[in-house]
């Protein structure tokens, strides 16, 4: 006999038990053998190949922000060291995209951290990313914007040399700077996104390498008066640590957020054309790019002056104003322009992909689905992205909110993470199924070889979750010898999702007691030692156990497979946390009312209108037989 699960009984424990559960249905993979149909419509143009996602990487990554940033961290925390600062920033970036780099070229498909969390984990996390996400696109591409207008005027020769019509106003009488060069630098880039993905990105291209040819000049000629002058900037008695190693790790903290926004080439996965290869080399080589260009600028600033000399403002060009070499500011200027248009195409191309794959789900209006049938692009999310973002780059100076870009990156890094530890080792048994084919789950025939050659057969919800038939218990009670000890799957899978668990409140109370430098010595010191105990006991269990042999069937097969699993996750979500605790309390009450916002949507529309309301559940090796019945009925 075959047996379902139906989300929507609610058993004896009521509504509130049904809407709770709401929150951890799962949508099915679309994978490579049961793919989720989706209509052509909808479809996204598949133009995307191993150059462009390259540029998309680069350019989303390297703004404005290393051409004022090596100077204030060289003063302030690292000094000669700010090399170091950039690698291991470097390394601790390059933990999440191992992380993206499995999951997106499993899962290919726009979304990014939303589409793998909604696999992976749940609706009500997933829903909560793509909130925070749309967040972080729209104030990211705003803030970006509003830092072009100055760095272009300094190229036209100062503040008050653009035209009249582009320059920044005061509104009389109100404490408010409007700024229509921001706007109408969001209306271009949105109306080149409109046009087609493959155009869009061969023009971030061609910025994003005059971005780095700038960059290979600042090194190229800096090296060469480093060496007339002999390096003079690592000549210093305090030596190459003048603030000790704990400097040069807030150094690195502080730097982390110039690696951000390699997500964005996951973003793209629906649109590449050979994603399993394309996806992984993509993400890792554009960061690897980065991170060279990175510590090759810094090596060479702090070796043309002194870091307690530098200038916090504009670091480079002083430096290179101090030896003499003027017109190197307008070069590095232009360089600062190419960087911040690179990265304002790089924030507003990801989210109307989110919006899409939200739309997609039910949880947001169809609107966002909706694909130009010419251009094959999400021409709707995009003009009202596009849209948003420039109202709020005329009108506010968003930088003091810059802080709630981070919130949602790194929500995303964590929930990546995540979501590899369950793939590994608790992999959805499930798949839903449309409510049209209820009938017909039960009329499908258990055969008994087929089931004991699948090690995922959904036993963790038969005991879980209300079963409208029944099951063979010997088949759920197929026991696996491991290390001379019998543990059953569904026993096993318990094991490690508690261990999962247990991993992220440890790493959570260890990153929350290492930052409280407020509380008393004694209870930090204990929630640090509790919080490593729990991290350390989840990944021993972690270690211990098997690895879910379902994952080789879960998703597209090939690409990309994440080193040292269960480790590296871990780490990765534990730097994660660290970051997220130290964004400040004003950053996360500025984040609440949003996720407050985004929870009433939820409640009200996304609850009611997703695609999964009338789904039902069977196990994965049953749902292909429910398909191939369905379909010669059909016939």
């Amino acid at each position: 006999m075959g047996f379902m699960v139906d989300t929507q009984k609610e058993g004896d424990g009521g509504h509130s038990w049904s809407c709770l559960r709401t929150l951890v249905r799962r949508k099915q993979v679309e994978s490579s053998n049961g793919k989720a149909e989706t209509p052509h419509h909808h479809q996204l143009a598949k133009a995307l190949t191993f150059p462009h996602l390259i540029a998309v990487g680069v350019g989303s990554t390297i703004g404005a922000g290393v051409y004022i940033l090596v100077g204030t961290v060289a003063r302030e925390h690292s000094g000669p060291a700010l090399a170091f600062s950039f690698l291991i920033a470097g390394i601790s970036a390059a933990l999440s995209a191992f992380c993206y780099a499995e999951l997106s070229s499993r899962f290919p498909s726009a979304g990014s951290a939303y589409h793998y969390s909604y696999i992976c984990i749940g609706e009500g996390v997933a829903w909560l990313i793509g909130w925070a996400l749309i967040l972080e696109y729209t104030i990211g591409g705003s803030t970006v914007a509003r830092g072009i207008s100055p760095n272009l005027a300094l190229i036209f020769g100062g503040e008050d040399c653009l035209p009249t019509i582009l320059a920044r106003h005061q509104i009389p009488g109100l404490d408010i700077v409007v700024d229509p060069c921001a706007a109408v630098l969001v209306f271009i880039v949105t109306g080149l996104l409109c046009i087609g993905v493959k155009e869009s990105t061969f023009a971030q291209g061609i910025i994003t390498t005059v971005n780095v040819f700038v960059m290979l000049f600042v090194v190229v000629a800096g090296s060469y008066l480093c060496l007339k002058t002999g390096w003079a900037g690592y000549e210093l008695p305090t030596g190459y640590f003048p603030f000790g190693v704990d400097g040069m790790l807030a150094g690195s903290a502080t730097v982390f957020f110039a690696y951000i926004g390699f997500d964005s080439v996951a973003s793209m996965a629906e649109e590449v054309k050979n994603p399993q290869r394309d996806l992984p080399l993509g993400i890792g080589l554009s960061l690897l790019l980065c991170c060279s260009l990175y510590m090759m600028v810094s090596i060479v600033i702090v070796g043309l002056v002194p870091y307690y000399a530098m200038d916090p403002d504009t670091p480079i060009s002083s430096a290179f104003a101090s030896h003499g070499i003027q017109r190197a500011a307008y070069l590095i200027a232009l360089g600062a322009v190419m960087a911040l248009c690179s990265t304002l195409m790089g924030s507003i191309l990801p989210q109307p992909r989110i919006l899409m794959a939200m739309a997609r789900d039910g949880l947001l209006p169809s609107f966002f689905s909706d694909v130009n049938q010419r251009t094959q692009v999400p021409v709707k999310g995009t003009i009202t992205t596009g849209f948003c973002a420039a109202i709020l780059a005329f009108f506010m100076d968003v930088s003091q909110l810059a802080g709630m870009v981070s919130v949602g990156t790194l929500v995303a890094f964590t929930m990546v993470a995540v979501s590899v530890l369950i793939l590994r080792y608790v992999p959805p048994d499930e798949v839903p199924l449309p409510a049209s084919l209820r009938e017909r789950v039960c009329s499908v025939s258990f055969i008994p070889g087929e089931e004991n050659s699948s090690s995922h057969v959904g036993t963790s919800t038969s005991s879980k979750q209300p079963l409208l038939c029944t099951t063979d218990a010997s088949i759920v009670e197929k026991q696996e010898a491991q290390g001379g000890w019998v543990l059953n799957n569904e026993n096993r899978r318990k094991f490690a999702g508690w261990s999962i668990m247990i991993t992220c409140i440890g790493n959570f109370l260890l990153s929350y007691a290492a930052s409280s430098l407020r509380f008393p010595g004694l209870l930090r010191y204990s929630l640090c030692g509790f919080g490593g105990l729990l991290l350390l006991v989840g990944l021993t269990v972690l270690s211990c156990l098997d690895q879910d042999d379902a994952r080789h069937s879960f998703g597209h097969s090939g690409g990309f497979i994440c080193p040292l699993v269960p480790l590296l996750p871990i780490v990765c979500i534990l730097i994660n946390m660290y970051l997220l605790v130290n964004l400040g309390a004003a950053t996360w009450a500025r984040v609440s009312v949003w996720l407050v916002i985004g929870v009433l949507v939820y409640l009200f529309y996304g609850q009611r209108h997703s695609s999964l309301v009338d789904a039902v559940y069977v196990p994965t090796a049953h749902a292909h037989g429910i398909h191939r019945t369905s379909g010669h009925s059909l016939a």
